[in-house]
């Protein structure tokens, strides 16, 4: 596999260095020795690139906090986790897109979400599928990727699911008894493990320019119902299920979002990644991903480190 899409190394920043973000700023410096510019909302106590290799940069549209020309300088690559408004405008592109057009950008990563399909009765959609969605976070999802698309930089979109990963798992739920096992007849659900979201960025980063897709699934091989994984993850645990509650039964008491997440129903597929691009995936199913993640979280809690999930 060529790497000649990032060498020699340039700069990367990732704005919105949350959960994903701070997982794929550490395997990018890992593999190409790049620098690493983070955004936060709020000023982070690591000064300094120092050995660590990133810079924490504070980005808050809200307070008019926008990292200058000078901070940017010479970053070549950039991932944008941030969600859009609720009116579908994104604010990264907002406040950040004239810097961005000055820049000598390679690549621009955007992470969006299925969710853009909308409902399709549990039919496989791929990125050839219209995007029919009625709901309106992604609805503006969609006006956000219409407006990175529309910019004129390097842009590739990622469609995430259901996204899991160490200390953002069913365990801690499960253990401390605050689970719920919801079934819906014929609900299935797609997820993917953080690490094939960084696996499969990478992958595409690496491709030439003009081999890039602009737009692809990253999605594992097995969507199912939500009531399968959690019974799989009480399993790893050695501990019992809660009760099942039919989702007819409890749908008057659930909030908004939570109806929300229940409304679509769908296959994503990965074919363009994994059969298009040949990217291999670490965790093909949540079996392979919650053996990892429970292993992962073990370790952590043995070696004293938080069991907080990064935000």
């Amino acid at each position: 596999m060529t790497r000649s899409a990032v060498n020699p190394p340039g700069q990367l920043l990732v704005i919105g260095g949350g959960y994903t973000g701070q997982r794929f700023a550490q395997a990018a410096r890992a593999r190409f020795g790049m620098p690493v510019l983070l955004t936060s909302r709020q000023a982070k106590a690591a000064p300094g690139r120092g050995q660590a290799g990133f810079h924490w940069l504070v980005f808050n549209p809200d307070s008019s906090a926008d990292p200058s020309a000078a901070d940017l300088a010479g970053t070549t690559h950039v991932l944008v986790t941030l969600p859009p408004e609720r009116s579908g405008r994104d604010p990264a592109l907002e406040h950040l897109g004239p810097i961005l057009h000055q820049l000598p950008l390679q690549w621009l990563g955007y992470l969006s979400t299925t969710g853009v399909y909308g409902d399709c009765g549990g039919a496989w959609v791929d990125e050839t599928a219209p995007c029919l969605t009625t709901l309106g976070r992604s609805q503006a999802r969609r006006r956000a990727e219409q407006g990175w698309q529309a910019s004129g930089l390097p842009v590739q979109i990622f469609r995430l699911p259901a996204i899991y990963g160490p200390h953002r798992s069913p365990f801690k739920a499960l253990g401390s008894g605050e689970s719920r096992l919801i079934h819906k007849q014929g609900q299935v659900f797609s997820r993917v493990h953080v690490d094939d979201i960084v696996g499969a960025l990478l992958h595409c980063l690496e491709q030439p320019a003009d081999g890039r897709p602009a737009v692809v699934n990253v999605v594992d091989n097995c969507p199912c119902p939500s009531s399968e994984t959690l019974g799989f993850a009480a399993h790893l645990l050695g501990c019992k299920l809660p009760p099942a509650e039919r989702f007819e039964a409890i749908a008057e008491s659930m909030s908004p979002i939570a109806l929300s997440f229940w409304a679509d129903n769908r296959r994503a597929s990965n074919s363009l990644l994994c059969e298009g691009l040949g990217y291999q995936l670490r965790y093909p199913s949540y079996r392979e991903g919650y053996r990892a993640c429970l292993a992962e979280e073990l370790a952590g809690a043995h070696s004293g480190e938080s069991a907080g999930s990064l935000t």
